[in-house]
């Protein structure tokens, strides 16, 4: 009797037209959606022409967004978006997102480009964050990316898995975001390489579509092919699959989590670097960039002012992000603590533009990456958190710990924060 499959075995046989796949064997796959980003369009689609390729097997399921280098910051990167512009009109793409529009992980979710069982590839690393909705997802390369939009098909190897068994809740001031910053420091890059990490068990049901989508994007900092929670007909976490590995999460057990310079898995408890002084807080991104992260940003701040000496950049993650947080009072709520809210867009995260850092500076951001030099001096240091510890750290000038800024806790009801983080009913946007 066969074993059941796991969840990335199940979406690569369908992908590949087999009854079933086993880890560590080699599939050629269709592959249902396509995505590209400013910063690769142009080259992939000019290798395409420059091969004298004259179509794309299915621009339906190509979708390109701009969103890194916008508004475009130099005549070199302007001039790259246009000629990007120039040849998605040449290859017939009607699903093009222009500048302000959002970051493309964000946009893919809410334009309905990606769906539960789906096998989706990306120029973009975080092209992960679709696990959250069941999806098989990765990046790649421009020449991998030139061969799928040609053929419609790419080769894969079908990786092991992981089981991430939830249990339990949220305590207040502990998110998502904590729960992937803390699963960088159990289980990390070295046994997740390669392999693809699904999320089951009780706690599941805590997080909502947003919190997944936090975790799923930052599957890719544990070396993660895929990073999947069930959605839809896809399951995870199956009785009688083959896990190469499995570990169990009490989330009630969890405190604010910080990755400290200059790795994503240097990652310790916030209270080891409580007070630490910063000279500029970041909060957006394809990682917490979300409505759901600036409502619990604004719960702290609303009312108040942000620290002398320190600068909050947010970034919303889509136009639509931004008109919800208009409507609610969030934007208002921040800009009057002192933020500076900028437009849709990736430019602070990897270091493109706005908020780059100078020398001897120090960040806390709730993006996915600290790498050395990534949001500008190579001199400079980056810390990650949630957006929860990101506004309490903006407050106070250095980093806090979100539970014990004075007068957060005891105002939580009233801050329209539930119990999961995530505000609301817990059933995503």
């Amino acid at each position: 009797m066969y074993p059941q499959p796991t969840a990335a075995e199940e979406i690569l046989a369908r992908a590949a037209g087999k009854d079933r796949v086993s880890a560590g064997e080699y599939v050629v796959a269709q592959v249902d959606a396509m995505m590209m980003h400013d910063i690769f369009a142009a080259d992939v689609l000019s290798m395409l022409e420059r091969t004298g390729i004259k179509r794309l097997y299915d621009p339906d399921k190509v979708t390109v967004v701009f969103d890194h280098m916008v508004p475009p910051p130099s005549v070199s990167a302007a001039a790259h978006q246009a000629k990007a512009r120039e040849l998605v009109r040449h290859f017939g793409i009607s699903a093009f997102f222009e500048i302000g529009r959002g970051i493309c992980h964000q946009v893919m979710v809410e334009e309905g480009r990606v769906s539960p069982g789906q096998l989706v590839v990306a120029t973009d690393s975080h092209t992960t964050t679709y696990g959250a909705l069941g999806v098989a997802s990765s990046g790649i390369g421009s020449s991998e990316m030139a061969y799928t939009l040609a053929t419609g098909q790419l080769w894969f190897k079908v990786p092991e898995s992981i089981s991430i068994v939830l249990e339990g809740r949220f305590s207040y001031g502990v998110t998502a975001k904590d729960l992937i910053l803390y699963l960088m420091k159990a289980v990390g890059s070295t046994e997740a390489q390669y392999r693809s990490v699904e999320f089951g068990g009780p706690g599941v049901g805590e997080l909502d579509l947003a919190d997944r989508m936090t975790v799923s994007n930052m599957g890719v900092e544990m070396g993660a092919k895929f990073a999947i929670f069930p959605a839809g007909f896809v399951q995870t976490n199956k009785e009688g699959a083959n896990y190469a590995a499995s570990h169990t999460v009490l989330l009630d057990s969890l405190a604010p989590q910080i990755a400290v310079p200059h790795h994503v898995e240097n990652v310790v408890d916030v209270n080891e670097v409580v007070g630490t002084p910063l000279d500029q807080v970041f909060i957006g991104s394809c990682t917490n960039g979300r409505l759901e992260d600036l409502r619990q940003a604004a719960s702290i701040l609303r009312g108040r002012h942000i620290a002398k000496g320190v600068r909050l950049i947010v970034t919303p993650a889509s136009a639509q992000v931004m008109e919800a947080a208009a409507r609610e009072g969030i934007i208002e709520a921040l800009t009057e603590a002192g933020a500076y809210v900028g437009g849709p867009g990736c430019g602070p995260c990897f270091g493109g533009h706005l908020g780059l850092l100078a020398p001897g500076e120090r960040c806390l951001g709730t993006h996915n990456r600290n790498f050395r030099g990534r949001m500008g001096s190579a001199d400079a240091e980056i810390y990650l958190g949630s957006p929860m510890t990101a506004a309490a750290s903006a407050l106070m000038g250095a980093i806090a710990d979100p539970r014990e800024v004075e007068g957060i806790s005891a105002g939580r009801e009233l801050a329209g924060v539930s119990a999961s983080g995530s505000g609301g009913s817990g059933t995503g946007e």
